[in-house]
């Protein structure tokens, strides 16, 4: 019954019934990322890497109450447009909007629920959200580590935003059964920077060893994900001790105002942003980059993976 609320773009439809790779992207980073026109050339660029990487991009949305797996360029030009006007849309969300009729943009929880709908198996971001600091007082835990918990979707990311406390973040994880895999690396990214001081569970140099590590969590009937972080590039990495200032300074901001749920993540990245006079932002846009570039070349190697047996 889920397919009546669904609607898949022709293309998508066409290459996951001919096996051929198909990668899910988010569009709260499009509508919550930046403004507008950046919003909307920075993610029709972000298909283009998975175009030119061997697979079709499938930008996932709520519009008009319909769940796409696969927006039109007008689509994303509408949702970047709209803007801050857009539901930021989780779980607890979609069933709302969908009876309403009304737009989301989605995040990884949402992305992922809505790619597994409609048959995608891998997908990339820019970094998952997480557990918050002082989440030990305020409970603030993002719903992506739940959904990737029971969502068999593959997620690239440039690891958990350094907004968030990476080690409660990881400790999360692994309680609900979670791989987490540096891709090329043993320590988990920090979004902006490449180091973090904790390790990831698995290391793997190859998209086919990502591949062949998903395709045997699928055969052993596993529910949940499987969580890939994908260092920002060298040249693109911040200086650890002038974004953790940043960071610092913005979440004694965003305490002093109140701001807490949904609304935390948006305001300490805007506020980071700022403090670091726009240099976070361009960092973020090439990690996203590299991160469709693994997950293009990630489907890729799963097909071939698929014809092989």
């Amino acid at each position: 019954m889920k397919k009546q609320y669904l609607d898949i773009a022709p293309e998508v439809a066409q290459a996951i019934a001919s096996n051929r790779p198909v990668v899910a992207l988010e569009s709260t980073i499009i509508s919550h990322g930046m403004p507008y026109p950046q919003n909307v050339e920075t993610a029709l660029q972000v298909e283009q890497v998975v175009r030119d990487n061997g697979a079709v991009p499938a930008t996932i949305a709520v519009i008009g109450g319909r769940l796409k797996a696969g927006c039109t360029k007008e689509e994303i030009v509408y949702l970047g447009q709209k803007g801050l006007n857009c539901a930021k849309a989780s779980r607890r969300d979609l069933a709302v909007l969908a009876a309403r009729g009304e737009d989301g943009a989605t995040t990884v929880t949402t992305t992922m629920i809505i790619a597994h709908m409609a048959g995608i198996q891998i997908f990339a971001t820019g970094g998952i959200g997480g557990v918050h600091r002082g989440a030990e007082t305020t409970m603030d835990i993002s719903a992506d580590l739940e959904e990737l918990s029971k969502t068999p979707v593959m997620v690239v990311c440039a690891g958990a935003k350094s907004i968030l406390d990476l080690g409660l973040t990881l400790e999360y994880l692994e309680t609900h059964g979670v791989p987490v895999i540096g891709y090329g690396t043993q320590e988990l990214p920090a979004f902006y920077t490449r180091k973090s001081g904790f390790s990831v569970d698995y290391r793997m140099d190859t998209p086919q060893e990502l591949a062949a590590a998903f395709h045997t969590s699928l055969e052993l009937g596993f529910q949940g994900g499987m969580l890939v972080t994908n260092p920002i590039p060298e040249a693109y990495s911040m200086d650890p001790a002038v974004i953790n200032k940043a960071i610092d300074q913005a979440v004694a901001d965003a305490q002093a105002k109140g701001i807490h749920g949904k609304d935390i993540t948006p305001f300490l990245l805007d506020a980071v942003k700022t403090i670091t006079g726009g240099d976070s932002l361009n960092s973020n846009i090439q990690l996203v980059y590299n991160n469709a570039k693994v997950a293009a070349q990630a489907a890729v190697a799963l097909c071939a993976l698929r014809e092989s047996q």
